[in-house]
This record gives C-alpha cells, structure tokens and sequence, in this order.
C-alpha cells in the first residue's frame, strides 16, 4: 500500500486545520481543552488514505460499511500498519458476528437483538483468537424521525431505550459509552443535539458515569460541540470528497 507525498500533506494540513476549527469551538463554547474528539470518517476512502492518518498518528477511524471496512483492516494488517475501526453504519443482525471481529468501537447499537448478537460475536471471536481485546464499547443511536431506514432507538420510546441500555450494559462482552446522533434532514440539529446530550445526562446520571455523546459532522460540528458532543465524525472535511457514491 502506497500514499503520495502529496496526499499526504493534503490530509495533513486539513487534520491540522480541523484541530484549530473543534479547539476554537471547544473555546467558544466554555468547554475544556481536548474535552472533544474527532472521529475521522474514511466510508469509500481508499485504504491508502487511512494509512495516511495512521502516519499522522492517528488511532481510531469510523467505518459505515462492515464489507468495506473489513477489507480495509485485512489491507492495513497486511501493509503492516495499526489502526482501529469504528462501526458507525446501520449494522444488520446477522452481521454482528463479522462486525465484532474487526471493530474497536461500535457507534450505532439500535436494539436488543443487535446488542445481544454482538455480544456473542464478541464471544466467539475471543474463543477463534480473532481478537484480544475482551470488551466492546457501544455507543446506542438515537433515531428523531422514527426512520428504520437510518437507524436508531426512537428518543421518545423511554421503555425501549431503557431496554437496549440495559442489554448493552448487562452484556458479558459490551460496554456501554454513550450514545450517537444524525439529526434528520429536517430538523433543527441544535435542538437535536440538545434533545441528545440531555438523554445522555439523564442516563449518566442513573449510572453514576460520564458517557460520551457522538453528534455533529463536517458541515455542523461546531454547533453540536455547543450543545455538548464530546465526539465529532468528519469525513469530506478531512479527506475530501468521497471519491465513489
């Protein structure tokens, strides 16, 4: 696998640029130096492109697509290079057992069933000596238009949610960080990430943890740092336009 000197110093320049952009938010919203993280999103980046931010040093990247992101760590591992995978997309259930092979992190649980297959995903894995880490944190994604198509636990079904928690936190193999948002197309997303960080409040107070909240991309991440997301995923505002659709 190879990257150009001059893609290199494209990324580059924009991951040093995205610093100064989430830091100045960061600041102008009182908020604690670094209290927020950026999630490069590399969904139809070319693998080489993820190379690049492991040079650059960074550890975490977010995937949508268990296929694509799959080969993308067969390719890293084969080229030598460490990175782990975040699981951002709608995950399918019979997809759980391939998803807890390969990620680090997953971004968007949305039920009970989904918690419960990748919890014995995580089991066989450990048991195939496919993975060494024994635990895997989940975010569970809140849905603010009810779309099955986008994912998510409906924000207003108390009962539901409170079941998907508790299936994530109770789980052998899971444990449970936060929760993760895309306003719908329609709504106000301030007032969506504000609707979020309170859901998350009320969960990390039941807990007696802080829990992180993922909300915001390249286009609205300042106004989703105002609102308290402590974990921004950005992909054009990174690498650029995706270079397939």
């Amino acid at each position: 696998m190879e990257f150009t000197d001059e893609r290199r110093d494209e990324i580059a320049a924009k991951w040093e640029s995205l610093q100064v952009e989430v830091r100045a938010a960061e600041e102008k919203a009182g908020r604690e130096p670094g209290s927020v993280s950026i999630l490069p999103v590399t969904k139809f980046h070319p693998a080489a492109d993820v190379g690049v931010l492991a040079d650059l040093g960074i550890e975490l990247v977010g995937e949508n697509r268990e296929q694509e992101a799959r080969g993308k760590v067969d390719e890293l591992a084969e080229a030598g290079i460490e990175m782990r995978f975040a699981m951002i997309g709608q995950i399918q259930s019979k997809k759980a057992n391939a998803v807890a092979r390969w990620a680090s992190e997953v971004h968007s649980v949305d039920s009970v069933k989904l918690a419960n297959g990748l919890d014995r995903g995580m089991g066989l894995a450990l048991e195939r000596g496919d993975r060494t880490a024994d635990t895997l944190p989940c975010l569970i994604q809140l849905s603010f238009d009810n779309d099955a198509n986008r994912g998510g636990v409906p924000r207003d079904d108390v009962a539901l949610l409170d079941d998907v928690v508790a299936a994530v936190e109770n789980a052998e193999h899971l444990f449970f960080s936060g929760f993760m948002v895309v306003p719908p197309r329609e709504a106000v997303p301030g007032e969506v990430f504000a609707a979020a960080r309170s859901i998350c409040d009320a969960y990390a107070e039941k807990l007696g943890r802080d829990l992180r909240l993922s909300a915001g991309m390249s286009g609205d991440f300042a106004e989703a740092i105002a609102h308290g997301s402590t974990v921004v995923r950005v992909g054009t505002g990174l690498l650029g336009a995706r270079p397939v659709g």
